[in-house]
């Protein structure tokens, strides 16, 4: 099949148009390869770019992927923020059935984006490291706002302290990124782990686990304010 011919964009609109459709090409490829086996010349390929015609638009491979997590950062933000308000227990005896439920909203919102998971675990080991130091700081700014929002809606739902809602934010983004990569979904090597019977300890649903672990925290936090 031969792949559409793009020419260089004139104007603004068609610049903002070249850039959807590479941003849109990583995705798909990324969902269905895992980002790191998607190349620069398979992104360019999938919208029918020369590699080198690439460069206009992003300087690096790092840079397109650095764009789609901030994205994922916006929407996992505001998906999490929306999820907490209505889904959590309010009652002044359901602090513990609130914190279960934090913690279960955090996974699953998280475990529901699996490019997002996939993506956190390659920001701060190569996308951080492949582009030019404007491009983290736009990046940057993106990320520490949505954690924040979703940090200030935690603290308002659990009665955390700034630190501990962010260390919260942290540690779910953190853990779903390693915890994605360990589980290896749709892999050879998932498969692998998954029929050969002495290696059954290494298949990680990651849903349950992520939330086991929040669940430890937050806990941990409100017995620290409760013996303050």
């Amino acid at each position: 099949m031969t792949q559409p011919k793009f020419e260089r964009a004139r104007s603004a609109e068609a610049k903002r148009m070249r850039e959807s459709a590479i941003l849109g090409a990583a995705e798909r490829l990324a969902v269905e390869h895992g980002v790191r086996s998607v190349t620069l010349t398979d992104i360019a390929a999938a919208v029918g770019m020369h590699k080198s015609a690439m460069l206009r638009y992003f300087e690096t491979r790092e840079e397109i992927f650095l764009r789609l997590v901030a994205v994922q950062w916006k929407e996992w933000s505001e998906e999490v923020r929306d999820r907490l308000g209505p889904q959590t227990p309010r009652g002044a005896g359901d602090a513990e059935a609130r914190l279960v439920a934090v913690a279960g909203t955090l996974a699953r919102t998280l475990v529901a984006r699996p490019l997002f998971c996939d993506l956190l675990a390659h920001t701060p080991l190569n996308l951080e490291r492949g582009v030019s130091f404007d491009a983290v700081r736009t990046f940057k700014v993106i990320a520490v706002a949505e954690a924040a929002a979703v940090g200030s809606a935690l603290g308002a739902v659990l009665g955390l302290t700034p630190d501990q809602a962010g260390n919260t934010v942290a540690t779910a983004t953190a853990m779903a990124g390693a915890l994605w990569q360990m589980a290896a979904p749709g892999t050879e090597l998932r498969r692998f782990y998954e029929d050969t019977p002495e290696l059954a300890h290494a298949v990680v649903d990651v849903a349950p686990r992520l939330t086991d672990i929040l669940t430890a925290l937050l806990r941990g936090y409100r017995s620290a304010r409760d013996t303050a």
